[in-house]
């Protein structure tokens, strides 16, 4: 593969912006989709297990379509394919969701939705990488990470500002889901349909130079992927215990602070009106991290661009995340979460973004969506534990009680700070 040239910052804008569609999908599901299983009638100690078929299938789809991604060449270029078929295919989830008459069906629903949104996400990651070169690639992740954080600002917070408006009512009968959320996941649908398409549209893929490598049957395949597995670099080896730890703790917040706060601040049982005004201000907490990120996200472009190692950036944003979960069962005042919420919000910009650029710079270029799929395991895996563990810890041990699942989010993102440790920095990286 040559050796791709410097772009301007314009130029990564382009090839980033279908980020702003992936998270604007992705950031509708982590807002509502465990309050539309309650809707539906789900308890919470059920609700980790609805969201087991999503990763357990990413297990599968990621390694797969980054070893096809890499072995693709077509009219439209290597990775842009899976970047359109994934958004097409997440657009009718998105439709679909909100007109969900049944537990199964939503879970069926988010079992596609996530599927297609990794099947558009994994090329996105090694897009990066085939289209920068090594010193550029810290900048061009942390703009996915300023894309991923204006998405998420603007999805999370769009149920609660469609009733604000008046533009929707946010109750509903008891069994069904508010208008507000269909309505949101409608725009959603548009706009992760719209976002990947101006990527495509505006961002061209050089052919490799000798080719693109061919791909075998599926035997050979799986051949491939699973010796690809075994030779994995160190860097990358280590890099998954601070990926497992930082997403077992993003998962424990996603799947337990609406149903938190919802009862321990705004004293609501699901149906109840304060319930639903504990799930939109959940919504409104979560545009808050994301806000955060956003903002964050400009200073790691300047502090990038300006050679500041991604280990130290990452290594204080997951301090700051922790920080700002344990800091959740402090208050009894709606307004007061914002602050726990800014801590979430600095690391989640490090999260969406370092540990691509420490990842991008240790691995064959050749086998870069691979290894971007591969690395996604370390994100699947604490999110299984958490479907499988969390529900009966819950129920059994908590009396039902999620605010110390949100708590033990806090302790994970500071085990995974201090694991960051272990972790060298490729030279590429440090230059």
């Amino acid at each position: 593969m040559t050796n791709p040239r410097p772009l301007s910052l314009p130029a990564i804008w382009n090839m980033s912006f279908g980020f702003l569609g992936i998270q604007f999908g992705w950031g509708l599901q982590m807002a509502n989709m465990s309050a539309i299983y309650q809707y539906l009638g789900a308890s919470e100690s059920a609700i980790p297990l609805l969201w087991l078929a999503a990763p357990a299938t990413g297990l599968l789809v990621q390694p797969v379509i980054g070893y096809y991604s890499d072995r693709t060449w077509t009219r439209l270029g290597r990775r842009r394919p899976y970047f359109l078929a994934g958004a097409l295919l997440a657009s009718l989830a998105l439709l679909a969701m909100p007109n969900s008459s049944s537990l199964w069906m939503a879970a069926g629903l988010l079992w596609i939705l996530d599927a297609s949104v990794n099947v558009s996400m994994e090329p996105f990651r090694a897009f990066v990488g085939d289209l920068l070169p090594p010193a550029q690639r810290r900048v061009g992740f942390a703009m996915q990470s300023l894309l991923i954080g204006l998405g998420a600002v603007l999805s999370s917070a769009l149920p609660w500002l469609l009733t604000r408006c008046g533009l929707a009512d946010g109750t509903a009968a008891a069994g069904a889901i508010p208008r507000s959320v269909h309505l949101a996941f409608y725009v959603g649908a548009a706009v992760f349909l719209a976002s990947v398409l101006y990527t495509i549209a505006t961002t061209g893929e050089q052919p490799p130079a000798d080719g693109a490598p061919k791909a075998g049957g599926p035997t050979h395949a799986l051949r491939e992927i699973f010796a690809g597995l075994r030779a994995m670099p160190a860097t990358m080896r280590r890099l998954a215990v601070v990926q497992f730890f930082t997403w077992l703790g993003l998962f424990c917040m996603w799947i337990y602070f609406t149903p938190a706060i919802a009862r321990t601040v705004f004293g609501g049982a699901p149906g109840s009106p304060s319930y639903q005004r504990g799930v939109e201000w959940g919504g409104v907490c979560f545009a808050t991290y994301n806000g955060v990120a956003f903002v964050v996200a400009f200073a790691l472009v300047a502090l990038a661009k300006r050679g500041v190692a991604a280990k130290s950036l990452h290594r204080a944003g997951l301090l700051c995340a922790g920080a700002g979960l344990l800091t959740v069962g402090l208050w009894r005042t709606p307004e007061l979460l914002l602050v726990s919420m800014v801590g979430v919000g600095v690391g989640w910009a490090t999260i969406l973004s370092m540990p691509y650029a420490l990842l991008a710079n240790a691995i064959p270029a050749a086998q870069m969506g691979f290894y971007m799929g591969v690395f996604n395991f370390f994100i699947v895996l604490p999110q299984i534990l958490a479907a499988t563990v969390l529900g009966p810890v819950v129920q059994q041990l908590l009396g039902g009680r999620a605010l110390p699942v949100v708590l033990l989010g806090g302790a994970c993102m500071i085990a995974a700070a201090l694991a960051l440790a272990w972790v060298d920095e490729p030279a590429a990286e440090q230059a």
